[in-house]
């Protein structure tokens, strides 16, 4: 399976964005991850292919992960974005079993 992410940009703090990512075949548990300039590869939300969420604690109430199994598609919706949530965001399975794409870069100015 082949994931591309996409939907970031440069966005002032308080605003949104959405971000997709389209995978090249059926896919089960999703999951987006983020990784800051020096820093790890952090996962951010997952969803099970029924739906069922969950999110780390930093975007917990600003972020929802949502998807279309009909599009293989996940999604994230992010609102209230901070400076802090600026990173290159990658969507993967949970457990890292795709290859990684190249990333979708969310900035966020102050």
């Amino acid at each position: 399976v082949q994931l591309q992410a996409s939907g970031g940009g440069l966005v002032q703090a308080g605003e949104s964005l959405r971000l997709s990512c389209a995978a090249s075949g059926s896919v089960f548990s999703m999951a987006w991850f983020r990784q800051a300039p020096g820093k790890q590869r952090d996962v951010v939300a997952t969803i099970t292919r029924s739906g069922s969420a969950t999110y780390a604690d930093a975007v917990k109430g600003r972020f929802t992960i949502s998807r279309d199994n009909s599009k293989n598609t996940v999604y994230l919706q992010m609102n209230s974005l901070k400076p802090e949530d600026t990173a290159v965001y990658y969507c993967n399975s949970p457990f890292r079993s795709y290859s990684w794409g190249q990333g979708t870069l969310v900035t966020v100015s102050s």
